[in-house]
């Protein structure tokens, strides 16, 4: 591996994904391995899996002189949101991105991320669906696709944010910037990226929403009634725990680092992954 810290921080959150995982890291391993020039880290946080996820991903863990692997995890299931963040707080890379275990997002698509936060600005960039829907290959089940829509409506208007989507599981961060954010988190489920992208606006940050290439995976377990009503119910506890001054610390903390970020940034990092 290049000398020093890796570049790029890759974290895939997985729950018996025993099945999935060792393809998708393997369809990591070629691509980071294409590029010697940047340093990456991998690392597959095990969400307390039943099946053997840890174990089988052990044995599969992308290697190579410029990436560094290793599986994190803890004994019970915890819910998706506090396995990205577990992932995202063990990062040691300035920049770190999450991806879903089964890829529905190609991990080639992350330079479109990486451009962002490297040379546009930005401090948070993530994948969107709904931008340019021609860039869904497999599409879900309509009544999915239809709910989704509903969703991001109603966290349009309960949170005045303007993304057209929030849950594309393909999100890249500045950690100089966003780690207050990560660390203020509290919801645990699939809700976790409505609270974190809007800790992300409240403070300031620079956002971008990127439209991205992406494929429905059979096995997703997201429920469309079970979890869409947990997914309204964070929504309701996002704009409760704002309003109380729960998340105020962190936005304080994050806004103050872009600030000085802004004042001595050089487009830097990553410069293998864009060119």
């Amino acid at each position: 591996m290049p000398s020093g810290l890796p570049s790029v921080s890759i974290v895939i959150p997985a729950f018996n994904e025993a099945g999935r995982i060792p393809r998708s890291l393997r369809t990591i391993a070629d691509y980071v391995c294409r590029i010697p020039s940047t340093a990456f880290e991998v690392l597959v946080v095990d969400d307390g899996s039943t099946d053997g996820t840890a174990s089988v991903a052990a044995r599969n863990l992308p290697a190579g002189p410029n990436v560094h692997s290793k599986v994190l995890g803890y004994p019970a299931n915890r819910g998706k949101g506090h396995a990205v963040r577990h992932g995202l707080l063990a990062a040691r890379a300035p920049i770190a991105l999450f991806a879903d275990a089964d890829l529905s997002t190609p991990i080639d698509e992350m330079p479109k991320l990486l451009l962002e936060l490297t040379q546009g600005g930005a401090d948070v960039a993530f994948g969107s669906r709904a931008l340019d829907r021609r860039l869904i290959g497999v599409h879900q089940p309509r009544r999915r696709e239809l709910a989704g829509r509903v969703f991001n409506l109603v966290l349009r208007l309960a949170t005045g944010m303007p993304f057209w989507d929030t849950q594309c599981g393909f999100k890249a961060f500045r950690m100089s910037v966003c780690r207050p954010l990560v660390e203020a988190g509290t919801i645990d489920g699939f809700g976790f990226d409505i609270e974190l992208l809007y800790e992300a606006y409240r403070a300031g940050l620079r956002m971008r929403e990127i439209p991205v290439r992406w494929d429905h995976c059979d096995g997703s377990k997201v429920s469309c009634l079970r979890d869409g009503f947990r997914m309204l119910r964070d929504i309701a506890s996002v704009r409760r725990r704002g309003a109380d001054g729960a998340y105020d610390e962190g936005i304080h903390l994050a806004g103050a680092a872009a600030h000085r970020d802004r004042a001595h940034r050089t487009p830097s990092v990553a410069g293998g992954v864009i060119a």
